[in-house]
């Protein structure tokens, strides 16, 4: 019997806030599309995503550069906790926090189920080859860069 519950993946075993900061950190997929800058309309609170993206992203592995001071860089960096997930409204339907949170099912191609980091790239789900990074594009420009891909 616990042989049987070992071999079930621990995000199908496991509530969120039940996981180690490993497995965490585990399920993100690497799309980067938390990474992109968002504009919220001040009267309706809908967000806009654009195709600018953090100035410390690598946009060829959709990672961070400077992940372990990125709080420090970036104050306002997008943290997910289990605690923090409803905070962010505005993630994408294929984010495996929220896919998990609405008791969906993983698709097949994160890097978790698949082992692969480039599955997520080749599913066309990730923001590479479709994002400028925003320190090339003055802020009052922005708006300018919304997309709706994202959707």
């Amino acid at each position: 019997w616990p042989r049987m519950i070992a071999e079930i993946p621990f995000w199908q075993r496991k509530r969120l806030h039940e996981m180690t900061a490993k497995e965490w950190e585990s399920l993100c997929d690497g799309c980067g599309k938390c990474c992109l800058a968002k504009l919220e309309d001040e009267d309706t609170g809908d967000v806009y995503y654009t195709e600018l993206v953090c100035r410390y992203m690598e946009q060829d592995t959709c990672q961070c550069s400077v992940y372990s001071e990125r709080l420090e860089k970036v104050p306002a960096c997008t943290v997910l906790t289990p605690d923090t997930l409803n905070d962010y409204h505005w993630l994408p339907y294929t984010c495996a926090y929220r896919t998990l949170a609405e008791g969906r099912a993983l698709a097949d191609w994160p890097p978790l189920r698949s082992g692969d980091p480039d599955t997520v790239h080749e599913a066309g789900v990730s923001v590479r080859n479709r994002v400028i990074s925003e320190a090339d594009v003055p802020e009052d420009d922005w708006e300018e860069h919304i997309i709706h891909w994202i959707l």
